[in-house]
């Protein structure tokens, strides 16, 4: 790919790199503006945003019609990346809890803001910021070097303790949210070292690579703040996935059952899973927890040799033996459902059966997932044909 290629294509990348920034910074504000742990960082994104908004090539187009008016965009654009590096540092500050960092980085950044415009005020009359490929950097070298030190300082301590703290994580969640957002202000660093090299060196061979690197640098940033929205969305998947291969379990089994479910239950199983009767977090939770109740009472109805002439039909049946329990319990609670509902007495106290290894586990305060597991397999095997064709 040619220079005038790799240039095209960073600009094309503009506004699709804007327009993923404000959709992250927008659906994580709720969460961000109620955790202060996230406030740095959406802050960091934010600004980033805004700073690249005003840098869309059909911004500084119209910019451009103006002398004054592209002065003023300029200005603010630059004021706003100054900001954006505050940010970083106060965001690192507050991950690594530091609380002389984050003084400082609220102090640094305001007074970096000032030194900028009392460089620009002090400069001769100029129109937009730049540095052209030959002349005097305008407004001024002290300027660009100001505003260039300035981003390097907060991208090199950010990607040095977004590397460092991602390696130290125990959540996955986080570890790849600190990558990305450090592999994002890495590119960020890189973009502000090539504008150095051509500050000081007139050096321009890395020039038509910029655009790619900036907007890059903005989808990495917004993946970042979306990686607790992605996990989330792919914790809620698997809860309405586990949720829906239980729910015919559940149904039959509090039907026979009736108070150990929390709230009614709904006309069936779609109504349940779009308008749960319990936040949806604690849908599974509540099926799980509902259906080893029923299973408990249910026991008092399975008849003496059950659970055994149970085991030996699933073996019978060429079940593999992973699945052998879930396949006999299918089968004890399909009989013991029909005692209960047929008004047969329970016999509390005299079933020869007891709960699977993963259920205890779970009854004593173990992993619940691993339980909601089991039960799945439970629930499959239960409308299956071997549990439908076993008759002791």
């Amino acid at each position: 790919m040619g220079a005038a290629e790799l240039t095209a294509f960073g600009d094309w990348l503009a506004v699709p790199s804007v327009v993923c920034l404000w959709i992250a910074v927008l659906l994580r504000a709720p969460a961000a503006l109620r955790s202060p742990q996230q406030r740095g960082l959406w802050l960091a994104v934010a600004t980033a945003a805004a700073a690249m908004t005003l840098n869309l090539p059909d911004v500084v187009t119209y910019a451009m019609r103006d002398p004054d008016y592209a002065h003023t965009v300029g200005l603010v654009r630059n004021l706003i990346g100054v900001l954006s590096a505050g940010t970083v540092l106060y965001f690192v500050a507050a991950a690594t809890r530091g609380r002389v960092l984050q003084l400082a980085a609220w102090t640094g950044t305001v007074a970096w803001l000032t030194t900028l415009v009392v460089l620009d005020i002090a400069a001769p009359a100029h129109g937009t910021h730049t540095i052209p490929p030959q002349g005097d950097p305008v407004p001024s070298l002290a300027y660009w070097l100001f505003l260039i030190s300035a981003h390097l300082l907060a991208n090199i301590t950010c990607v040095s303790l977004c590397w460092r703290y991602s390696r130290r994580s125990e959540s996955r969640g986080l570890a790849a949210g600190l990558r990305l957002f450090g592999l994002g202000t890495a590119l960020a660093g890189l973009f502000w070292f090539v504008y150095l090299l051509k500050a000081l060196f007139a050096s321009t061979w890395a020039m038509p690579a910029l655009p790619l690197m900036m907007n890059l640098h903005g989808l990495l940033r917004a993946a970042a703040i979306l990686v607790p929205t992605l996990f989330v969305l792919r914790r809620t998947g698997a809860d309405i996935a586990t949720a829906w291969r239980l729910w015919p379990l559940w149904h039959d089994l509090v039907q026979a059952v009736p108070h150990v479910a929390l709230t009614k239950p709904r006309a069936g199983r779609v109504v349940e899973l779009l308008w749960p009767p319990v936040p949806r977090n604690l849908l599974v939770y509540r099926k799980v927890i509902e259906t080893r109740d029923a299973i408990l009472i249910l026991g008092e109805y399975v008849a003496p040799g059950v659970p055994e002439l149970a085991r030996s039909h699933v073996t019978g049946h060429g079940i593999p033996e992973q699945r052998r329990t879930a396949a006999a319990l299918a089968c004890v609670l399909k009989e013991a459902r029909q005692a209960k509902l047929a008004g047969r007495p329970g016999q509390p106290g005299e079933d020869d059966w007891e709960l699977p290894a993963a259920m205890q586990t779970s009854a004593e305060g173990g992993d619940l997932d691993d339980e909601a597991r089991f039960l799945v397999d439970v629930a499959q095997a239960y409308g299956s044909p071997a549990t439908t064709d076993f008759t002791p």
